[in-house]
């Protein structure tokens, strides 16, 4: 199974009547069945109505500003910014500049969640995880999104004891380099790759720069980013734990 894509190896291709390009990463025909990772590029000026009646929506702005509307609420967008978009809620975006943004549609979408909101992961705190790693918060269930978690995560330079998760995650690298250490095999990660960790797939995501690796998740079902296990089933331990 392939579990790291480059998005340059991939062509976006325009939606016919739209402003925005997509370019599609993980998805179920490389082997991810949960989600389907996008790179959305809009153009400046108004795009059509958009609605995904099966899956909810999790988004992150990359660079650009535009104006998204959900039935009669706008909401100002600009790099940092993470929204959410509910099962069966149309809305459109009207782009001021070229707006860049990473979408993650998540089917078979937890019943019951609202219909949207916005934040803004810049002005999030950071958490502990294990290793000296550390996350922000973006969406997630305290904001209505009951399917998914979405956060920042930034890994120190070195590489932490491999380990799994019990969740699915699909990760976009923001900034840095970075190694993916799965089976005693290496894959070389830069700024606009992708990764898709199946649940309880040992592995581990090395930082091989000299400064912070910075990358977005989304993950299901919903929790922490700090919940991981070693190999052998222990939990886990956060800095300064023994």
């Amino acid at each position: 199974m392939q579990y790291t894509l480059s998005r340059e190896s991939r062509e976006a291709g325009q939606l016919p009547g739209d402003t925005v390009s997509l370019l599609p990463l993980f998805d179920g025909a490389r082997g991810c069945e949960k989600f389907a990772q996008r790179l959305l590029r809009f153009a400046p000026g108004a795009s059509r109505e958009c609605l995904e009646p099966d899956a909810d929506e999790v988004g992150y702005v990359l660079e650009g500003r535009g104006i998204l509307r959900v039935g009669e609420e706008r909401a100002e967008l600009g790099p940092g910014t993470g929204l959410y978009l509910g099962a069966g809620s149309a809305w459109s975006l009207e782009a001021q500049t070229p707006l860049e943004l990473v979408s993650v549609l998540v089917h078979g979408p937890v019943p019951g969640g609202r219909s949207h909101a916005f934040v803004d992961l810049g002005a999030q705190g950071r958490a502990s995880a294990s290793a000296a790693r550390q996350f922000a918060l973006g969406l997630g269930p305290e904001h209505g999104c009951a399917s998914v978690t979405q956060f920042i995560g930034y890994v120190p330079p070195g590489r932490a004891p491999d380990h799994y998760h019990h969740y699915d995650e699909v990760i976009y690298i923001l900034e840095g380099r970075g190694v993916l250490h799965v089976a005693g095999e290496r894959s070389a990660l830069g700024p606009g790759d992708c990764v898709h960790l199946p649940a309880r797939l040992v592995h581990c995501l090395e930082n091989s720069g000299a400064d912070e690796l910075e990358l977005l998740a989304v993950f299901s079902p919903a929790g922490s980013p700090a919940e991981a296990y070693y190999p052998d089933g222990t939990a886990a331990a956060y800095p300064g734990e023994r």
